[in-house]
């Protein structure tokens, strides 16, 4: 018998195939119009070589394959709900050779652990997720594992939509209505939470703009005195 945890894991595997079987297949080509910022997210994340690097909803594997342009000598790792989406992130890297370079592993944001996803024993180094938060319905305990897997003095940086303030009223609609269609919303509640994470002494954050408040990248430095779920 399922437990519930169990149930909703299982759920929402199976929305994210079910949304991602097809879409995937052009997913790139139609994101770029409005995932705006990732590329700068790459580049503010500043890996240094040898640093371990998770992507949480790692998709098709578009981020982690210009980061390895950035940084050849990082160490990178992919997560992913959706068994589609790693099809095609699998098959990318095979294109490449480089299956043994990035390492992919299926698993839900709150629910994955160094050891047993990715059999490995020391934390990353930095995490970052893309446009992926906004998608999680336990994004609080996401966050708060993320955060456990990550070293004292890590960093982790997410990417995602922000209040438009200041863009066009239509353009805000607009953008309102398509992700919609996903089931993806803003929500203010992301960065409130980060704050009263600094406030209780996990670590301290900044967050900066993309678009006139399209986006927003927020950087939390974990606290060094901060220990991880694994040493």
């Amino acid at each position: 018998m399922q437990t519930a945890g169990e149930t909703t894991k299982h759920d929402q595997r199976a929305r994210l195939n079910k949304l991602y079987r097809v879409q995937r297949h052009f997913y790139d080509p139609t994101r770029r119009l409005f995932l705006f910022g990732r590329d700068r997210l790459l580049r503010q994340m500043d890996v240094q070589p040898g640093e371990r690097v998770l992507e949480v909803g790692c998709g098709t594997g578009r981020n982690l394959l210009k980061l390895s342009e950035l940084q050849p000598k990082a160490i990178l790792y992919g997560l992913d709900a959706s068994d589609e989406m790693l099809k095609t992130a699998g098959a990318r890297l095979d294109a490449r050779g480089m299956q043994k370079t990035i390492i992919l592993r299926q698993g839900l944001a709150e629910k994955f652990d160094l050891e047993n996803t990715f059999r490995r024993s020391r934390p990353f180094d930095k995490v970052f997720i893309s446009y992926s938060l906004s998608m999680f319905p336990a994004w609080r305990t996401a966050l708060t594992n993320v955060l456990g897997n990550l070293r004292p003095g890590g960093d982790l940086f997410i990417l995602d939509f922000w209040d438009g303030d200041g863009l066009p009223v239509w353009l805000v609609r607009l953008r309102t209505w398509w992700l919609s269609l996903f089931k993806v919303y803003y929500r203010p509640e992301f960065l409130q939470f980060l704050t009263e994470l600094q406030k209780e002494g996990e670590g301290k954050y900044t967050v900066t703009s993309v678009g006139t408040n399209y986006a927003f990248i927020a950087h939390f430095q974990k606290s060094p005195e901060k220990q991880s779920l694994v040493q």
